[in-house]
């Protein structure tokens, strides 16, 4: 049996010794390869067309959380706490969202992934939930907290593609985030939300699987719904290409 080829995106990290990498939080590769996949990181820095001819290899992108986008790419309000804003991260993801979407390759977007679909395909982010959405929680439970601390419930919405796969209308996530979607962009459906109102997933209809959640379920690899997830993607990414 030939197994999918994930694409996973990478962020840069500087080093000890002043050294840039390109990596990726090794729970990322875990769970896609538990799922069943290869995963094969994307470098930063490829021009647009590499990266076109690097979708043509893989059967579907995993767009991993980490730092914030820049504000100006959504009109979004400065604030303070904006941090590791990437601008070779945010072109390179915008891209490949734009592209899975209209090629309709397999994505799962995770947490910051979630938030680059939804500005890939024109909706808004909160800068700062805290202080732009009334009556908010606490979403920012890093540092201070183990990754997999369940943080809050997340309602999901009956009849979706997420409520088929968690197989639960209520699930326990973690929170490791201070941003979140603002104004949902055109085309989106939003399939799960916290108690304060904040959109937690996200899916595009007609799509041969098109999800983003807003918490970390690589994390959270000990519960059979958060499994689910990557298991849903990799078979939705085996079916598409050989």
């Amino acid at each position: 049996m030939i197994k999918p080829v994930i694409g996973v995106t990478t962020f840069h990290t500087d080093s000890r010794r002043g050294y840039t990498y390109i990596s990726v939080t090794e729970a990322y590769v875990k769970a896609v390869a538990n799922a069943g996949a290869i995963p094969v990181l994307i470098p930063l820095g490829l021009p647009e067309e590499d990266l076109d001819q690097l979708l043509s290899t893989v059967s579907g992108v995993l767009f991993t959380g980490g730092g914030d986008m820049d504000p100006a790419l959504y009109g979004g309000l400065p604030h303070p706490t904006v941090h590791d804003v990437d601008p070779v991260r945010d072109q390179m993801e915008l891209h490949l969202a734009r592209r899975v979407v209209a090629r309709g390759e397999p994505f799962f977007g995770i947490c910051r992934g979630l938030q680059v679909i939804n500005v890939a395909l024109g909706g808004s982010l909160y800068t700062h939930i805290q202080d732009q959405h009334s009556n908010a929680l606490k979403h920012d439970f890093f540092p201070g907290r183990p990754r997999n601390f369940h943080a809050h419930p997340v309602k999901v919405e009956e009849g979706t593609t997420l409520a088929g796969i968690l197989g639960q209308p209520i699930v326990q996530v973690n929170s490791l985030h201070h941003q979140g979607i603002d104004r949902l962009a055109p085309g989106l459906t939003p399939t799960a939300f916290a108690p304060d109102g904040i959109t937690e997933a996200v899916e595009l209809p007609d799509h041969p699987f098109g999800l983003a959640v807003q918490w970390h379920p690589e994390w959270l690899q000990d519960q059979a719904e958060m499994r689910a997830l990557f298991t849903a993607f990799v078979h939705a990414a085996g079916n598409g290409k050989a």
